[in-house]
């Protein structure tokens, strides 16, 4: 792996662990690209468990179809 190159699973454990929404897109079985705002909670060997705000439940993905991660970045003004 090349030095600052970061692995897709390496990028879950952390907002996993910083308990922070990312903006994921997302390619399904059939093909179908979704673009997904999720919490991630469990992350496995070549799978993670996440909660996804579009489908409002609990579902598997599978690392390997994540073609993008964004970490929500809130901003101080927005807190209340």
């Amino acid at each position: 792996m090349q030095q600052g190159v970061v692995s897709v699973k390496e990028l879950l454990l952390k907002v996993m662990q910083r308990n922070q929404l990312v903006d994921m897109m997302y390619i399904a079985k059939n093909g179908e690209i979704t673009k997904r705002r999720i919490k991630v909670i469990k992350v496995s060997e070549d799978k993670f468990n996440a909660y996804c705000f579009l489908k409002h439940a609990n579902r598997l993905f599978c690392i390997d179809n994540v073609l993008a991660l964004l970490p929500v970045i809130r901003k101080e003004r927005e807190v209340i």
